[in-house]
């Protein structure tokens, strides 16, 4: 029963750290990411669509992204999209792409983007303890109908800790890497 539990929880982790990941992408080094501006979603033809789904996006400098769009018809869109997105890009529409420079990262800059980071990594590690709490509630719930003894109850306890203390070294392991990327000039 509770290798049940602590098995099923292992999964909604392991999906609660990709999500760190995928929002830690979001923000900026010191270099061009095609991840910046990947899932920046484009209203197009009245539907919104993922800027990855509509165009090609290549990083021809180590400060500048090229966005292509496969319909040309959209880089109108492409562009009002990216400007809205707020991140602090300078875009320029050259007719063919969307060109998309980014601005060398002050210290300041550097330590908010930090910052920004280590609350992420924060919010992961509290999704993380919820999904354990829930965990821990089934096994105090078999406990109290008799499915499982006391043992096995802090058993279950001691591999949820166990795990949980696995899951947030990964995040921290993810967040350092991060902010090391960040501080590099």
């Amino acid at each position: 029963m509770i290798n049940e539990v602590i098995k099923s929880i292992s999964p909604k982790m392991d999906a609660s750290i990709a999500n760190f990941e995928s929002e830690l992408k979001n923000i900026r080094t010191g270099r061009a990411s095609a991840g910046l501006v990947e899932d920046i979603i484009v209203s197009y033809y009245g539907a919104n669509t993922p800027l990855k789904q509509m165009a090609s996006i290549t990083v021809p400098e180590p400060t500048m992204l090229a966005i292509v769009p496969w319909d040309k018809q959209s880089i109108g869109d492409i562009e009002n999209a990216v400007k809205n997105a707020d991140l602090g890009l300078s875009v320029v529409n050259d007719g063919n792409a969307v060109r998309i420079s980014l601005p060398p990262l002050t210290g300041e800059r550097r330590d908010e983007l930090s910052k920004q980071a280590q609350k992420i990594a924060e919010g992961a590690k509290i999704s993380v303890r919820n999904i354990r709490g829930e965990a821990w509630e089934q096994i105090q719930n078999a406990f109290k109908n008799k499915e499982v003894s006391e043992d096995e109850k802090y058993r279950g306890e001691k591999e949820l800790n166990e795990l949980i203390d696995k899951k947030n070294k990964v995040i921290e392991e993810i967040v350092i890497k991060k902010i090391a990327e960040l501080k590099t000039i």
